[in-house]
């Protein structure tokens, strides 16, 4: 997270940090850190970041059925400005050996509030896709569109059957436009690769930990990861961009007339139950669970140690 995106919610997480116990120090230090720069915040991670940098394979398989039933999203009319329509793809876990079955991520992400879910699957199957977004319903907010790539795995009878069944708008990308669904492709690095890694995940054991690691994962993106949401951008002057307030999703949610006050109460609640040391404490558990399956199937690969995320 870079230091723009830290420095408008550090102070929430110092107080979460204290009111549980787990931050210790000066009441100095800790006013020092309350008043930190977003700049100084940079410079002092810097190293520790290069750490964590991971590299990658990305695969995908344009399909061709129904495309001309479904309405690309530029044409279509998305109302980007109430949460509720969300951009969905699939992130493949085969660990450069694209033979077999081997698992997939489902990613979703709300265009309005950066509102993220995630679900593993063992394949990339129609059925298992579908059953991965039913799932995905229990929203804090009534699910209204999904936007996909044009991979079979998403443009089929079935999902276009369950979307008009449920009143759901389904729009698709353009080929070989990947930015077209850029909020989806960003968090397909910055929330899955960044956590799971490049490894091949297979067996029905690791899809359960990816399972378990993604129910922790989704707190700690929602209620503590800022989202920083563009409004304008001028072609005439390089790098003029204008982004609005940094806030998490579960801040932007709260200021929304979209969202009943029942709802909201509901997330303020699990907010404040929240701990944030032992939210990344089973986050890590379930990181070094998945990393010591991969050492069993890898046992020849001495080198495997050195391809890891950073613990």
């Amino acid at each position: 997270m870079c230091g723009k995106r830290l420095k408008p919610i550090l102070n929430e997480v110092l107080d979460n940090l204290l009111a549980n116990g787990h931050l210790h120090g000066s009441p100095q230090a800790i006013e020092n850190l309350r008043h930190i720069s977003a700049s100084s915040i940079d410079r002092l991670l810097k190293h520790e970041r290069k750490k964590l940098e991971i590299k990658g394979r990305k695969g995908t398989k344009p399909g061709t059925l129904l495309k001309q039933q479904i309405a690309i999203r530029t044409w279509a009319e998305w109302d980007e400005n109430c949460p509720g329509f969300m951009e969905i793809d699939l992130v493949a876990h085969e660990g450069g050996n694209s033979r077999g079955d081997f698992a997939q991520t489902l990613n979703m992400v709300d265009v309005w509030s950066g509102w993220t879910e995630l679900v593993a699957i063992k394949n990339k199957a129609s059925k298992w896709v579908r059953e991965a977004i039913e799932k995905v319903k229990r929203l804090p907010f009534d699910l209204r569109g999904i936007d996909s790539d044009t991979g079979a795995e998403f443009i089929n009878h079935p999902l276009r059957d369950w979307c008009e069944k449920n009143q759901i708008k389904f729009t698709r990308g353009r080929s070989s436009r990947s930015n077209d669904n850029c909020y989806v492709e960003q968090k397909n690095y910055s929330i899955v690769r960044q956590n799971v890694g490049y490894f091949r995940y297979d067996t029905e054991e690791e899809v359960y930990y990816l399972n378990r690691l993604y129910a922790y994962l989704r707190l700690y993106a929602n209620f503590f990861q800022p989202v920083m949401k563009m409004t304008e951008k001028k072609k005439s002057e390089a790098g003029a961009k204008k982004h609005d307030d940094i806030k998490t999703p579960y801040q932007r949610l709260l200021e929304s007339s979209y969202v009943s006050e029942a709802q909201k109460e509901r997330l303020t609640r699990l907010y404040k139950a929240l701990d944030l040391f032992h939210l990344r404490q089973k986050i890590t558990a379930c990181q070094r669970k998945l990393f010591s399956l991969q050492k069993k199937k890898n046992v020849k690969n001495k080198n495997l140690e050195e391809t890891v995320w950073n613990f």
